[in-house]
């Protein structure tokens, strides 16, 4: 059994509306259909709740998907538009129990939002692979715990949109995430 982890596709931006409310930009949605042939034909789909992960699943998979509320990304609630929001990430990276901007959640709380979610997915499909479709932040978040590494914020910054990221074989990744 192998996990895949998509990062949604290019959203529309509306810079009056939070990011988590963004939908997927249609103009884009064969940078998403190209993703097709790096993931299993017969997974078990989980997106998060935010329009532009669904949306992305919807051009993945003809097969049903479920949406799990933890999957959400990083949450960063402030109507602030950011020039540096890069430099923001990565400060949040590097003080991960602290919020690194007014209105965001620390990431520690990311974290453990997203790894008990995981874990809960991995546990009712224990020989099938999974995709989840969901966000950067998140999945350098769950990679680095599956990983027992450091998050990587070089990865980060090179992840696409969209990209997909295989864990490969994840028996025993329960473990692996609560230590």
């Amino acid at each position: 059994m192998s996990l895949f982890l998509v990062r949604h596709g290019r959203p529309l931006i509306d810079r009056s509306r939070p990011a988590d409310q963004w939908l997927l930009d249609p103009a884009y949605a064969d940078d998403v259909r190209a993703l097709r042939p790096r993931l299993p034909d017969h997974a078990a789909w989980y997106a998060s709740p935010e329009p532009k992960a669904i949306g992305t699943a919807q051009l993945l998979t003809d097969d049903p998907v479920e949406v799990v509320a933890d999957l959400r990304e990083h949450e960063r609630r402030t109507a602030d538009w950011m020039p540096d929001f890069e430099g923001v990430v990565r400060r949040a990276f590097e003080h991960p129990d602290m919020s690194a901007y007014d209105g965001w959640e620390p990431l520690e709380d990311t974290r453990r939002r997203v790894v008990l979610a995981v874990e809960g997915i991995l546990d009712v499909n224990p020989t099938r692979d999974v995709v989840l479709v969901g966000h950067g932040t998140a999945w350098t978040l769950l990679r680095a715990a599956i990983d027992g590494e450091p998050p990587d914020l070089d990865a980060w910054a090179r992840l696409a949109l969209p990209d997909v990221l295989e864990c490969g074989p994840v028996h025993g990744v329960g473990e692996r995430l609560t230590s």
